[in-house]
């Protein structure tokens, strides 16, 4: 299992509704064992939140974590905005000046 892009990957299925972890591992090459230890990992980070549904447990995304984790992004992503705003005026520039 590709750690980073499967962990990924069970939080956009996740996204679309809730899941067992053997749902969870039909959609991977890998066993339910590799998929558990990285729904463990999600929910030691509260992406993740377990429901018991009679012998079954459901696995869902926190919703409420990802959006506090999309806001502190943010603050990266409006950095980032702003240099390339700034490369862009620079390189703007520069093109005049060639003309």
């Amino acid at each position: 299992m590709e750690t980073r892009r499967d962990v990924f990957a069970i939080l956009v299925l996740l996204a679309s509704h809730a899941m067992t972890p053997n749902a969870l591992a039909e959609h991977f090459n890998s066993s339910r064992q590799a998929v558990s230890n990285h729904i463990k990992i999600l929910t030691e980070c509260k992406l993740v939140k377990q429901e018991q549904k009679g012998r079954e447990i459901y696995y869902h995304i926190n919703a409420n974590k990802v959006k506090e984790i999309d806001k502190w992004i943010d603050q990266f992503r409006n950095i980032l905005q702003t240099q390339f705003n700034q490369l862009d005026n620079v390189l703007l520039t520069l093109k005049k000046q060639k003309k």
